[in-house]
C-alpha cells in the first residue's frame, strides 16, 4: 500500500495520515476520563480562588480582568527576555539577545568519512551515515562534567517522502478544481533510504569560542535505524508471542520505529519511546490468530508506509508476532558505540510519546515516566525495585528491566492513585486473558483498561521536576470530545488546544502511589471565551499558544512548552517555545521564547546542566499539505533553490555569554 492512501477520491499526505490516525482513539472502556474529573472536581469547589481565579477572568473582556491583568504585570517574571511575535513566515526567531544557529541539518554528516549531501542522489547507504530525518527528542550528554562538551542523542520520528525525495510528488487539482499532492510509488530503494533516515543519532559535540560544532571524528558517534540489531529484555523476553521466523527465540529484533519524545537516564544513557509503530505494519491478520484483538486496541496494521511490500516482517499476514516487538522503551549506550540497544519490556508497550527518568530523592529507587499519545489513553510510571548506583555506572545496566510499572487514575477530590500493574492481582489474572507479567506488558493498553485508569486527552511528554517536587503532563487536545457529552464537559469539549496537568508527588516522593493534582494552564486563545483558556492575564496576544507537546525544566526548575499543530488556520502562527511560570502571582503566564519555520514543528527542548545552551529540533518545515520536495512552503533552513527544506537541530546560546533567559 502506499503511504498516501486515496479515500472517497482524495489523496491524504503524511501528515494527514498522522493527524487522522491520532484523532481516532481506540479506547473503548468505561473508564471516566479527565474531563470528567476536572468536571465533577470543579463543581465540588463551586468556586475558583487565588491564582486560579485571576486565570478563569482572563477568558473575559471586563473591569476586573483589565484590574487583574494591572496588578499582575506589577509582580516579578522569572523569565528575563523579550518577547517574540507570533506569526508565520519562512524563517525562525528568537528572543533578542540570543543566537540560534543550526548545528544538524537532515543529511548533515555524522562520521569525517560520511558522504556529502545530495538530495538529488540519495541511497541507504548515505543515509545511514548521515543525519536523519524529522528530529524529535534531543538529549546532551555531559563529557567529564563539562556544560560545554558532551554527546548529543536525537530521535528520528517518521519521514516525508513527498519532501525527501525529487519529482516523487506533483501538485495537481482534484475534481472540484482544489489542489492536491498526486504522489509517486514506492520502490524499495525509497523504503530503504527511508528506514536508514529513521531511528536516532548519537554525535560528540564541542563548543568552541561561543560556538557549537559536531566532532566528525568522534569514537561516540553513530546511527541507529530501523535495521539495527538490539536485544529484548525484562519480562517479556523471549515469550512467544515476540517469536518469528527470523528469530525463534524472541530476544532480538531488527530496528527501532517511530521514535518521538524519549529521555536521559541518571546514569547517562539514552532512551527511544517507540510511539506510532501501528502505522508501519500491513498485510492482515489470519482469521482468528490471538493477536487480533491486541492490535485493534493499537490500531495496527494501519499501512501508512510501504514498507511491507518490499520487506516481509512488516505484513503481518506472513509475521503476526512483529508488531509486538515494537511499542517499548529502547534503551541505548551512547559510550559504547558497539553496544546494542535493549528493549525493556518492563516498561510496556504502547505508543510511547517519551520516557523521563528521574532519581527518586526519598530512597534512590529509578522513577521513569511515559504518556500513551492516543485520544482516551493513559499516562504511567515505573519504579524499579533495584536503587541507583551514583558510584557504579555498570550496576545500574538492567535496573529498568526489574520494577514495577503504575498507571493513573485521577480523582476529582484532587488525587492520583498510581495503580500496580502486576499479574495476578485485581483484574489482571488468567480469567482476563491473562497468563504471565509478559501478557500484561504486551497488553498494557487492556490491563490498564480493566484496572479503570483515566482516560486523557493525548498525553504526550511527562515531565518529571525535582527541584519542586511536581511532574508537568502535557496534554496535546482531544477533538473527538463531543458537545453536551458528559466525558467532555471540562475542561472543553472539542478540545482542540489541550491543557497541562501538574501533579504533586507526596512528600517529594516520586515512588508514592499517592499524589495531587491541578490544572495549571487550559490553552488557546484567551479573547475567545467559547475556548476556556486559563493564562495568567499578563501574557500578552504572542504569549498564548494551544497544543502543549514536549517540555523541558531547567536547572531552576523553570517550565517551557513545546507545541504542535498551531498553524495560520487554527491559531495564526506556528509552533514554538513558550516560557510557563509554574509559581506565585502570575502562576499560568506565558513568553513566547523561539518561533519556527512555516509547517514545522517545535520538538526536543533540552538545556545543558549550566542553562547555558539549549537544543531544539524544527520537524518538518515547509510541510503545509501541499508541500513536496520542489515546492515546500519554505526551503529553510539553507534557502538554496538546489536544497530542499531540512530538519535540523537549532542551538541557541545568549550573546556574550550567560544563562538563557
Amino acid at each position: 500500500m502506499n503511504k498516501y492512501i486515496k479515500l472517497d477520491d482524495e489523496i491524504k499526505t503524511p501528515t494527514d495520515i498522522r493527524e487522522e490516525s491520532e484523532d481516532v482513539g481506540r479506547n473503548t472502556s468505561d473508564n471516566p476520563t479527565m474531563g470528567d474529573i476536572i468536571n465533577r472536581r470543579l463543581s465540588r469547589r463551586g468556586f475558583l480562588s487565588g491564582s486560579l481565579a485571576v486565570a478563569a477572568i482572563s477568558t473575559t473582556v471586563s473591569p476586573i480582568a483589565l484590574l487583574a491583568a494591572s496588578e499582575a504585570r506589577a509582580a516579578t517574571t522569572s523569565f528575563d527576555f523579550e518577547e517574540i511575535m507570533a506569526g508565520v513566515d519562512e524563517k525562525h526567531y528568537v528572543a533578542k539577545g540570543y543566537d540560534a544557529d543550526v548545528l544538524l541539518r537532515w543529511g548533515d554528516k555524522i562520521f569525517a568519512d560520511s558522504p556529502e549531501f545530495d538530495p538529488m542522489n540519495q541511497s541507504a547507504e548515505s543515509q545511514a551515515k548521515q543525519f536523519g530525518y524529522n528530529n524529535d527528542y534531543v538529549g546532551f550528554i555531559p563529557l567529564e562534567g563539562s556544560s560545554d562538551h558532551g554527546i548529543l542523542v536525537v530521535n528520528h520520528e517518521y519521514t516525508n517522502a513527498e519532501l525527501m525525495f525529487p519529482n516523487w510528488a506533483t501538485i495537481g487539482k482534484d475534481g472540484e478544481g482544489k489542489d492536491k499532492v498526486n504522489n509517486g510509488a514506492f520502490t524499495k530503494e525509497i523504503v530503504d533510504i527511508e528506514m536508514a533516515a529513521h531511528g536516532g543519532t548519537v554525535i560528540e559535540i564541542k563548543k568552541t569560542d561561543g560556538k557549537w560544532a559536531p566532532v566528525l571524528d568522534s569514537k561516540y558517534n553513530r546511527r541507529i535505524t530501523a535495521t539495527t540489531e538490539m536485544l529484548i529484555s525484562g519480562p517479556a523476553a523471549g515469550h512467544e508471542r515476540l517469536q518469528t521466523n527470523a528469530d525463534a527465540s524472541g530476544t532480538k529484533v531488527f530496528g527501532t520505529l517511530n521514535n518521538c519524545a524519549g529521555g536521559v537516564t541518571p546514569w547517562g544513557t539514552y532512551i527511544m519511546a517507540e510511539e506510532n509503530f501501528h502505522g508501519y505494519f500491513g498485510g492482515s491478520l489470519p482469521e482468528g490468530h490471538r493477536e487480533a484483538a491486541n492490535y485493534e486496541r493499537l490500531g495496527a496494521p494501519a499501512g501508512w508506509y510501504s514498507w511491507a511490500e518490499h520487506h516481509e516482517r512488516f505484513d503481518v499476514s506472513k509475521e503476526p508476532n512483529e508488531a509486538n516487538r515494537f511499542g517499548w522503551i529502547v534503551e541505548v549506550d551512547p559510550m559504547d558505540p558497539t553496544s546494542m540497544p535493549v528493549k525493556r519490556t518492563a516498561l510496556g508497550r504502547f505508543k510511547h510519546e517519551g520516557c523521563e527518568t528521574i532519581v527518586n530523592p526519598v530512597d534512590n529507587r529509578v522513577v521513569s515516566y511515559s504518556g500513551d499519545d492516543e485520544r482516551f489513553d493513559y499516562t504511567y510510571k515505573f519504579v524499579s525495585n533495584a536503587k541507583f548506583n551514583a558510584e557504579d555506572r555498570a550496576a545500574n545496566k538492567d535496573i529498568l528491566d526489574d520494577g514495577v510499572l503504575h498507571v493513573a487514575k485521577f480523582n476529582e477530590d484532587g488525587t492520583v492513585d498510581w495503580m500496580p500493574m502486576i499479574f495476578g492481582e485485581g483484574p489482571l489474572t488468567a480469567q482476563n486473558g491473562f497468563e504471565s507479567q509478559a501478557d500484561v506488558l504486551i497488553e498494557t493498553r487492556r490491563a490498564a483498561d480493566l484496572l479503570g485508569a483515566t482516560k486523557m486527552d493525548r498525553p504526550e511528554d511527562v515531565q518529571p521536576n525535582l527541584t519542586k517536587g511536581t511532574v508537568y503532563v502535557m496534554l496535546t487536545n482531544n477533538t473527538r470530545r463531543k458537545v453536551g457529552d458528559e466525558n467532555a464537559a471540562n475542561p472543553r469539549a472539542n478540545n482542540a488546544f489541550g491543557h497541562i496537568i501538574e501533579i504533586t508527588e507526596t512528600g517529594g516522593d516520586f515512588a508514592s502511589t499517592k499524589s495531587t493534582w491541578e490544572i495549571l494552564l487550559k490553552c488557546g486563545d484567551p479573547k475567545v471565551a467559547e475556548v476556556g483558556a486559563s493564562f495568567h492575564p499578563s501574557t500578552t496576544d504572542n504569549g498564548w499558544f494551544g497544543m502543549p507537546d514536549n517540555c523541558a525544566v531547567d536547572a531552576e526548575g523553570r517550565l517551557w512548552v513545546s507545541t504542535d499543530g498551531n498553524d495560520k488556520e487554527k491559531t495564526g502562527r506556528t509552533d514554538g517555545l513558550w516560557a510557563v511560570e509554574t509559581e506565585g502571582e502570575l502562576r499560568g503566564a506565558s513568553k513566547l521564547f523561539f518561533r519556527v519555520p512555516i509547517g514545522a514543528e517545535m520538538c526536543g527542548p533540552v538545556f545543558t546542566p549550566d542553562d547555558e545552551t539549549l537544543f531544539l529540533a524544527v520537524q518538518h518545515p515547509g510541510d503545509d499539505g501541499l508541500a513536496t520536495f520542489e515546492n515546500p512552503a519554505t526551503r529553510w533552513p539553507d534557502f538554496k533553490d538546489n536544497l530542499p527544506t531540512r530538519p535540523s537541530v537549532v542551538v541557541v546560546t545568549k550573546q556574550g555569554g550567560g544563562k538563557i533567559a
